[in-house]
């Protein structure tokens, strides 16, 4: 009995064997390499395409003579895809033969969009500060929509020394606040905000006005942050027209320290 068993689990496993090496001969055999050439709608050759065999998730690139080579089984779905063109899907293998491809990929329509005709400056600083103001679309849908503006920023309030001890002397004790100031948490979080909000100040005016505006007057596009900066220091004003929302102001106090900063600069270089 124990014989007869034996040898019928070892005909199932003969068998299990021979139908798996069966499947993978299949699935090697079957396998085959597509090849083919891609080309826009001029018949250019295109370069960097991405080629997906859905079927296998495998993936490969053109090259520059736009040729490609990607593995496929029968009736396997190709797709070819590239940025700023429609993508193409191909079935191949589907008859049993398997010819050279030639995919062409028609290039997506761009809207340009409106052409301006920049003005020159005239010297009018309410004038000219239309011209190098940059379009911010996001005040534009605010104001369209009329959006509330944000009462103040949300963020946690530092401890002020007269706060925390006029309460002690009333006989009130402000245990977050009194660590606050011993630890240094509030002097840390007084710094960081000073900080973000001058990197902020400095991102207003760059948002708004163009580099051209001032490599044109003579600071260096690497330098514009910097003088953005230094502005706020030699002439407290610009900062002051930086908070009322007013280019105008903005720019007329910048153009007073531009020469000195870049006489700094020079100076520095030498």
């Amino acid at each position: 009995m124990d014989y007869n068993f034996k040898n019928r689990v070892n005909d199932h496993w003969k068998k299990g064997f021979i139908f798996l090496v069966m499947l993978c001969s299949n699935l090697l055999f079957s396998q085959q390499m597509v090849t083919g050439r891609i080309i826009d709608d001029e018949g250019e050759n295109l370069s960097a395409v991405t080629i997906v065999n859905i079927s296998t998730d495998k993936k490969v690139y053109s090259n520059s003579q736009g040729i490609f080579s990607i593995e496929a089984n029968p009736n396997d779905e190709l797709r070819f895809v590239k940025e700023d063109f429609r993508r193409v899907s191909r079935r191949v293998l589907t008859d049993g033969g398997n010819p050279q491809l030639l995919i062409t990929l028609f290039q997506i329509p761009k809207d340009i969009g409106e052409v301006k005709i920049v003005k020159k400056l005239s010297g009018d600083l309410e004038q000219d500060s239309r011209i190098v103001a940059k379009v911010d679309k996001g005040e534009q849908v605010k104001q369209a929509v009329g959006l509330p503006e944000p009462v103040g920023k949300m963020r946690e309030k530092p401890a002020e020394v007269k706060s925390v001890l006029l309460p002690i002397l009333l006989g009130n004790l402000n245990v977050q606040g009194v660590y606050d100031l011993i630890s240094g948490k509030a002097r840390k979080q007084k710094r960081e905000y000073r900080y973000d909000d001058l990197q902020e100040h400095i991102a207003w005016v760059r948002s708004r006005v163009d580099d051209d505006y001032f490599v044109k007057a003579g600071i260096p596009a690497d330098k514009i942050s910097e003088f953005i900066e230094f502005s706020f220091s030699a002439k407290p004003q610009v900062r002051t027209y930086v908070k009322a929302r007013n280019l105008s102001g903005v720019l007329l106090r910048m153009e007073e320290v531009i020469p000195v900063f870049i006489e700094r600069l020079n100076n520095s270089h030498k």
